[in-house]
């Protein structure tokens, strides 16, 4: 049998008689964290830099997701902030492109290199005798004298490894390199192909140092807690985050969830009642809410557990007391809204009422019915 140490059998023990959040505590922990339980009245680029970064697979869903959770949010705020390089687009967590603030894009990616550098091996076969660094210092020359296209940085990479697979040297400068979205791409109302260069290069500075794991387990606590180490490595894609997490074990409260899992938090963060009144909310598709955790059933009940996606295709959610509750779309000319279950008759109207704020916030002017139907084919 193995034997346990001190500091293990004396974390059992914390863990076992630590006090237990239900899972509408978390819920309503993680919304007011989340800026979901009420609006806030944050500016956008301090949003942006409480929530570690927004979601932005697709070009719309931060602002959505702004929309969501700031009291007089307008798209033209984010789009700015953008335009000015105060904000911009990158692969971060979970090799997932964010919208981060321009201080958070210099740092948090460097903390998250591991992963990307482990994500290569997936591609070694098609890079067989490809010199990283010389891809590395060939990507940075390419996209600093221009931004270039993913497809024109792969086929210049081809002409120098013409026996590489050209996918995977696309990847391995990605991989490789901090490689921003130049604007327009990204802008609200404006279109344009995705072209990279490198922050340092768009941002007219040097990337800062990789943040103690130590202070970004503070940050994400602020934002996602209370939250188990597991959390955090999903959030992040990172692992191996346990020591930053017993470091900081002095100064955090600990909790357990219903299946006994260790829950950590900042002494003064808020956790409301958990019988608090939560709103609905429309969020985008990839929202951080449904992402930042290896448990989700402080938002997500199991019943509705991948019913938001169908094969690649991923909608656009809203929460009715707080959990999620249904999938919707913008049609032509309407707000299609498809609940999983049975809304009662207050429900629907406090639904339809958050629908019509959200679309005067994010389509003034225009003209949508809101509807009940079928979103989902």
């Amino acid at each position: 049998m193995t034997k346990r140490s001190s500091t293990q059998r004396s974390t059992t023990k914390t863990t076992a008689t630590a006090p237990v959040l239900g899972s509408r505590a978390l819920n309503r922990a993680t919304l007011a964290r989340q800026l979901l339980l009420r609006r806030s009245p944050l500016s956008v680029e301090a949003a942006v830099e409480h929530l570690l970064g927004l979601q932005a697979q697709n070009v719309k869903p931060p602002y959505y997701a702004l929309a969501a959770r700031l009291d007089g949010f307008s798209p033209e705020q984010l789009s700015s902030l953008m335009a000015d390089r105060e904000v911009v687009r990158i692969v971060t967590m979970r090799s997932t492109i964010h919208t981060h603030t321009a201080d958070d894009c210099l740092t948090l990616r460097p903390l998250v290199q591991p992963a990307r550098d482990r994500e290569l091996t997936n591609f070694r076969k098609g890079l067989a005798g490809v010199d990283l660094d010389r891809l590395a210092a060939l990507a940075r020359e390419l996209v600093e004298s221009e931004p270039r296209t993913m497809k024109q940085l792969r086929e210049a990479l081809l002409a120098e490894w013409p026996d590489a697979d050209p996918q995977a040297l696309g990847i391995a400068a990605r991989c490789r390199l901090p490689l921003v979205q130049v604007t327009p791409r990204g802008l609200w109302g404006r279109s344009g192909q995705v072209a990279l260069t490198t922050a340092e290069h768009w941002l007219g500075r040097p990337a800062g140092e990789a943040p103690a794991p130590d202070a970004v387990v503070l940050r994400y606590l602020a934002a996602f807690g209370p939250a188990s180490v597991k959390d955090m490595q999903t959030w992040a894609g990172l692992t191996r985050l346990r020591e930053a997490f017993e470091r900081l074990r002095p100064r955090l409260l600990t909790f357990r969830d219903e299946n006994g899992v260790e829950l950590f938090d900042l002494p003064d963060a808020p956790r409301p009642d958990a019988d608090l009144p939560a709103p609905p909310r429309f969020l985008p598709e990839f929202d951080n809410l449904l992402l930042s955790h290896a448990d989700r059933t402080r938002v997500v009940p199991p019943e509705y557990w991948g019913r938001s996606w169908v094969g690649n295709m991923v909608y656009c959610t809203f929460l009715v007391d707080g959990f999620l509750a249904g999938v919707w779309k913008l049609a032509e000319d309407a707000l299609v809204v498809e609940p999983f279950g049975k809304l009662t008759k207050a429900q629907r109207e406090d639904v339809v009422q958050e629908g019509e704020r959200m679309l005067e916030t994010m389509h003034p002017g225009a003209s949508y019915d809101i509807r009940f139907g079928t979103v989902l084919p």
